[in-house]
C-alpha cells in the first residue's frame, strides 16, 4: 500500500466516531476524496464524492461503506464524579472493563478509564459473571460532580483509546476497522477512477454513510438521495480462520485471501456475476460466502430504495469485529479497491441487470 493511503487509513481509523458522532472522522473522509471528486455532505452527515462518466445515458453507481463505528456516551455523572455510559451500537461489556478510553466533549478529549474492582475483593462464586454495562463505569480522576461537569456533559461520545498497529506482514489491528475499512476502499476507488485515462460510462457516487451501527440510517438516505441504478456496499465480514469460530456456520473465509463476495438475496445476480468474473479476468483473489437472508448492511436498504437497485456485498475479512483489536489485511483492502475499479469499467447498461 502506497504511504499516503496508508496515512489516509491511520488518520480515519483514529478519528472518533461512534454512531452520531461521525464528524471527525467524516472530515478526514471529506479532505481526502476533494482531491479526486466532486463531495458534498448531507443533513445527517453523509459525505458524497461524485465522479461524472461520459455518455448520453450513464448508470448511476453508488458505492458506499460506513464511517461510524460502534462506542459509547456518557449519561450520568455521580457526586463522586465517576461517569455512567450506555452502548452507542453492539459493544460486548466481556471487553469494557480495564480499558483506557477517551471522553470527545466539546473542550476536547479527555483520558478516563472503565473501572474494575480488583480480584482480591471479588468473592470466588462472582469471578466468572459479566458486569453489565449500566453497572460499569469511567473514571476520569476528578475529585467529585462539580470537576467533572468542567470537563465533560451527559451525552459526550467515548471511544476506546487505541489507534492503528503493525502486526506481522501486512496485518494492521485496530479499533473502527467496522466500517471504516469500507470507507477507505470508497475513498481509495474514487482516486484510482480518477486517475483512469478513459472516463467511466457511468456516474460514480463514493459515499460514507452514517448511523449503520444503530439502523441502517445513513444508508437509507444517502440511497434515496443518489437514487442508482446499480450500488456496491463495502463491509467487513467474520475471517472464519481463527481457533474459535465454526466454519460450518459462517463459512471459511480467510484473512489475506481477497475480499468476498456474498451471494443470497440481498445480490443481484447480473452484478455477481460481473464482480466475480471481473475477478477471474483480473487475476484478483475473491472468496465466496451464502448469505440466506437479508444482510444487516446498508446494502440491504440500499436494494430496497425507491423502485429497487441492483445490488452487491464486497466484504473485507476481519478478526475480532466489535472489539478494540479488529484485525485485517493491507492486501484485501487493496484488492478490493482493485476489484471493484475492475467491475466499475465493465459497466455501461443498467438494463443488464434486471434479471430475466
Amino acid at each position: 500500500m502506497r504511504e499516503a493511503s496508508f496515512e489516509f487509513l491511520k488518520a480515519l481509523v483514529q478519528a472518533p466516531s461512534p454512531s452520531g458522532y461521525e464528524q471527525p472522522a467524516q472530515r478526514v473522509f471529506r479532505a481526502y476524496i476533494e482531491q479526486y471528486s466532486q463531495v458534498a455532505t448531507d443533513v445527517m452527515g453523509n459525505v458524497f464524492g461524485l465522479i461524472q462518466g461520459e455518455g448520453e445515458r450513464r448508470p448511476r453507481v453508488m458505492l458506499v461503506g460506513h464511517s461510524d463505528e460502534i462506542g459509547l456516551q456518557v449519561r450520568y455523572i455521580d457526586d463522586n464524579g465517576f461517569l455512567y455510559f450506555g452502548a452507542i451500537g453492539g459493544v460486548d461489556s466481556q471487553i469494557t472493563q480495564g480499558q483506557r478510553v477517551q471522553v470527545h466533549g466539546a473542550k476536547g478529549s479527555v483520558n478516563g478509564v472503565i473501572g474494575k474492582k480488583p480480584i482480591h475483593l471479588i468473592e470466588a462464586k462472582d469471578r466468572d459473571n459479566v458486569v453489565k454495562l449500566d453497572a460499569q463505569y469511567i473514571d476520569i480522576g476528578a475529585g467529585n460532580k462539580k470537576e467533572a461537569e468542567e470537563l465533560v456533559r451527559v451525552g459526550d461520545p467515548v471511544t476506546i483509546a487505541v489507534g492503528l498497529d503493525r502486526l506481522a506482514g501486512d496485518r494492521v489491528v485496530s479499533r473502527g476497522f467496522d466500517d471504516k475499512a469500507g470507507s477507505f476502499v470508497v475513498a481509495e476507488v474514487l482516486r484510482r477512477v480518477a486517475a483512469l485515462e478513459k472516463p467511466l460510462a457511468v456516474d460514480l457516487y463514493g459515499v460514507s454513510s452514517v448511523q449503520e451501527e444503530v439502523g441502517l440510517r445513513g444508508g437509507t438516505t444517502s440511497s434515496y438521495s443518489v437514487n442508482p441504478d446499480i450500488g456496491i456496499c463495502v463491509e467487513v465480514d467474520f475471517a472464519t480462520d481463527q481457533p474459535d469460530v465454526d466454519k460450518k456456520l459462517q463459512g471459511d473465509v480467510g484473512i489475506g485471501k481477497g475480499p468476498i463476495l456474498p451471494r443470497g438475496a440481498n445480490i443481484n445476480p447480473a452484478l455477481f456475476d460481473l464482480l466475480s468474473h471481473s475477478a477471474v479476468e483480473e487475476g484478483i483473489p475473491v472468496q465466496y460466502t451464502g448469505v440466506p437472508r437479508a444482510t444487516g448492511t446498508d446494502a440491504n436498504v440500499m436494494q430496497i430504495s425507491r423502485n429497487g437497485v441492483a445490488t452487491a456485498l464486497v466484504k473485507i475479512p476481519l478478526r475480532y469485529m466489535h472489539t478494540p483489536v479488529e484485525l485485517l489485511s493491507l492486501q484485501d483492502l487493496e484488492n478490493a479497491v482493485s476489484l471493484i475499479v475492475a467491475a466499475l469499467t465493465r459497466i455501461s447498461d443498467k438494463e443488464v441487470f434486471v434479471p430475466a
